[in-house]
């Protein structure tokens, strides 16, 4: 998921103002789908005309852009901070789960996006860096998992990319239901799910 390239804009907006219009946008991404959300229902909820938010994005593609690749630039800048800091590979797989939890608060409405429309706007050349970022992502986990195995950290009959894939659906799913600023902290939800994933639900013999 690497960082993607900058946004044309037709005009300058304050940051603020603009992080307001592409939260907005976000939700009604998130809730609509991309494709059935119109600029008029974005300008609508932002309280708007539609005309008016070209002053700001010059397309609902650039939108969709610009929120995909700022949620993916910062989950980069902590995976990549994660991966760098020599961790063993059980340390590594809880500082990428609390780290996913962290990106899903600050960016619910963008990993609902991506979960549902990545697929196919990675064929669009626009959005080919969705594709890398995908492969990226599996590198990470993937290779942190083998290093557990070969270091006897995790289990040596342990089916690696079923693992991974059981590790990434359970932990980014988690978009679909939670909510910012609810009963449990991003870091309390990590805590919980890494519990689960290492330890197990049952109690030892």
């Amino acid at each position: 998921m690497p960082a993607a390239k900058k946004k044309t804009t037709t005009a300058n907006a304050s940051p603020e103002r603009r992080r307001e219009l592409l939260d907005t946008a976000a939700e009604v991404f998130a809730a609509q789908g991309y494709n059935a959300t119109t600029v008029r229902r974005i300008a609508d909820e932002a309280g708007m005309l539609a005309g008016s938010l070209y002053y700001h994005f010059d397309s609902k593609e650039s939108i969709l852009d610009e929120i995909l690749s700022t949620f993916l630039t910062e989950l980069w800048d902590g995976y990549d901070a994660v991966l760098a800091a020599g961790l063993g590979p059980r340390e590594t797989i809880e500082a990428l789960v609390t780290e996913s939890f962290r990106e899903i608060d600050r960016h619910r409405a963008a990993v609902a996006i991506y979960q549902k429309e990545a697929r196919h706007l990675a064929a669009q050349p626009r959005f080919g860096y969705l594709t890398d970022s995908q492969q990226r992502f599996e590198q990470a986990w993937l290779g942190t998992l083998r290093r557990g195995v070969s270091c006897g950290v995790f289990r040596a009959d342990l089916d690696i990319r079923l693992t991974y894939r059981f590790v990434r659906d359970t932990v980014w799913v988690a978009a679909s239901w939670y909510r910012p600023g609810g009963r449990h902290s991003p870091e309390e939800i990590a805590r919980q799910y890494l519990s689960m994933l290492l330890d197990g639900i049952a109690v030892p013999d």
